[in-house]
Formats: structure tokens, C-alpha cells, sequence
């Protein structure tokens, strides 16, 4: 699948294109952000779309994964806003908690590309974005708002 263009929210944004199993692939549906209107050409717009962009992600990879974010919603804020910094800046969601000499590769290698692969295999977050039930910080939620995300991070 390739992406050729943007377009308003429900309408595909993508050439489909036959797969290595010879089936055609599904376009994707791009997500849009509430007011935006699919005209996000400011920086701002852009920095709104790609945060409600990983916090959905993020919900859904809790609830896929069976893991929950943690007891401090705040915690879960920050790494969230953070894996939407780096996906605006790098181009993926690279994890924000981790020091890299250069970010760029990290992203282009993918390893540290949310969620992670200790993740994948293991159901280990460095970031405690994703924790067992089993986690003492691990909260009951697997939903966070928007103005949840907002109040936490406009403090830094």
C-alpha cells in the first residue's frame, strides 16, 4: 500500500497495490483530527492530528494487547505526546523515553518504533505506556482523552 495523497476524513488515502500473496491490499483510512476540516497545513494542525492519531493508537494496541496504561494518567500522557513528537519529527513513533545518539536511524532501523519489540514479545514497556495487569503502577484504564493528554503535557 502507498499513500498518494491526503484526503477528507472516511475517504481512502491510498493505490492499492497486489500484495506478495498475490491479494490485493485494503487502503487505509485516514484518521482525522475533530475541526480540522483535512486542511492541516500549519504546524500546529499537523502536532493536533498526530497526537489524536497515537492516542488512538495507543488505546487500541491496550486493549489488542490486553495491558493497561498507568495508575498516573500523566505518565501515559507524556509518552504519548512524546511518540507524536517523534513521529512528527522522525516519521515514526519512536520511544520517547530511551537516549539515542541519532534519533533519525533509530527510527529507520525500527526496533525502538512503538510499540517496541521487547514489547511485541515479551509485553515489556520501558515506558510503562503498556502494562500487565499484573504491574504494580498498572491502572484500570485503556482510554485516555485528548484534554486528559493537553492538561498533563502543557506543563512542559
Amino acid at each position: 500500500m502507498s499513500i498518494t495523497s491526503t484526503a477528507a476524513a472516511g475517504t481512502p488515502v491510498c493505490r492499492p497495490s497486489v500484495s506478495r500473496g498475490g491479494r490485493r491490499s485494503r487502503c487505509a483510512v485516514r484518521a482525522q483530527a475533530a475541526g480540522d476540516g483535512g486542511a492541516a497545513a500549519d504546524g500546529a494542525s499537523s502536532e493536533q492530528k498526530s497526537l489524536e492519531i497515537m492516542r488512538k493508537f495507543s488505546e487500541q494496541y491496550a486493549r489488542r494487547s490486553s495491558t493497561f496504561f498507568c495508575s498516573d494518567k500523566s505518565v501515559t500522557a507524556v509518552v504519548i505526546k512524546g511518540l507524536a513528537d517523534h513521529k512528527d519529527q522522525l516519521g515514526a513513533p519512536l520511544c520517547p523515553c530511551r537516549h539515542y545518539d541519532d534519533k533519525a536511524a533509530e527510527a529507520a532501523q525500527g526496533f525502538w518504533n512503538c510499540p517496541c519489540v521487547p514489547m511485541r514479545e515479551r509485553k515489556e514497556c520501558h515506558c510503562m505506556l503498556f502494562l500487565t495487569p499484573d504491574n504494580d503502577f498498572a491502572g484500570e484504564d485503556q482510554a485516555i482523552s485528548l484534554e486528559e493528554i493537553k492538561e498533563a503535557t502543557s506543563k512542559y
